[in-house]
């Protein structure tokens, strides 16, 4: 069957599209590996109205309401390539499925990469925590710590204090941080700890205690820490859509990559990774989807 668009990743950016195409009578194809990045998370929040839910809650609701409309499938599994055909694109599986449609949508999330301390992974996004618009609230006034150093460092630690007092920044090694960085944190009563972390001690997942090399431990709530990311699947690359310099793929207001017929939505586009921003780049790119299928369709009729 050729689809008008299929779209690669089944989470809430890419549901949110599918239910647009599907209400605009579009055949879909989602096809979906079923490994959301936020899948360790207890909670998400910041969604209007679903605020505090877990994320598989969120995106079962999602898929019920979206498989409601007869004219959007879905498929369980991965995505390995996509290439230009003459009838639009071809998309091929993991079990050597091929799948062809008019027009593309990447949704294929982003990957953490932990950096190689003991616990840091089991951790994440439980009490090792990327986003305070999506967690802080949970941990305000408690004692909590940055772990980042330099520009990087004095960006989370001035965000994070918004949070909580109790704030100490970890650089993990010798601080890299400018003299005039220094004398803010030391203004909002942030102490720098330049010792490195061997461990982070933990129970299911919630911190105990950052064990540092020097051998001492201290104990905060939480640890705020931001990592490097790299795309989840390669189908960007392999069809030659443009990166910026933080590795997103690089689109318009709507979605549009580089590569005519391609679009991407949610996290493979923003440093944005929330929920709502995911949803809401969902709905335009659907919506203008359709507009971009009826167009080419009435150049058709001439």
């Amino acid at each position: 069957m050729n689809y008008d668009v299929i779209i690669i990743g089944g989470s809430y950016a890419g549901l949110s599209a599918a239910l647009v195409l599907g209400r605009s009578l579009r055949r879909v194809l989602v096809i979906d590996a079923g490994k959301p990045c936020n899948r360790r998370t207890p909670h998400s929040h910041g969604f209007l109205t679903r605020d505090g839910e877990t994320p598989a809650q969120l995106a079962a609701i999602a898929r019920e309401q979206v498989s409601h409309y007869p004219t959007v499938t879905f498929k369980a599994g991965t995505a390995t390539n996509a290439s230009l055909v003459d009838s639009g694109f071809q998309v091929r599986t993991d079990d050597g499925e091929s799948y062809s449609a008019r027009k593309l949508i990447l949704a294929t999330g982003l990957l953490d990469v932990m950096p190689d301390i003991p616990g840091f992974s089991d951790c994440w996004g439980r009490s090792v925590l990327h986003c305070p618009y999506c967690h802080g609230y949970e941990v305000h006034g408690q004692p909590l710590g940055v772990l980042a150093n330099g520009e990087t460092g004095y960006d989370m630690a001035t965000l994070i204090q918004q949070w909580s007092r109790q704030l100490t920044l970890f650089t993990n090694g010798p601080s890299t941080l400018t003299d005039e960085q220094q004398q803010v944190l030391a203004r909002l009563a942030i102490p720098i700890v330049e010792t490195p972390l061997a461990a982070i001690e933990h129970t299911d997942g919630f911190l105990t205690a950052l064990q540092l090399a020097d051998g001492s431990r201290v104990m905060p709530k939480a640890l705020f820490a931001r990592v490097p990311l790299k795309q989840t699947s390669d189908i960007a690359v392999q069809l030659g859509c443009e990166l910026t310099d933080q590795t997103f793929v690089k689109v318009t207001e709507t979605g549009e990559t580089t590569v005519p017929n391609v679009f991407a939505v949610g996290d493979v586009t923003t440093m944005m990774r929330q929920v709502a921003v995911a949803v809401a780049s969902g709905v335009k790119t659907g919506a203008w989807i359709n507009r971009v299928l009826i167009a080419d369709d009435l150049k058709l009729s001439k």
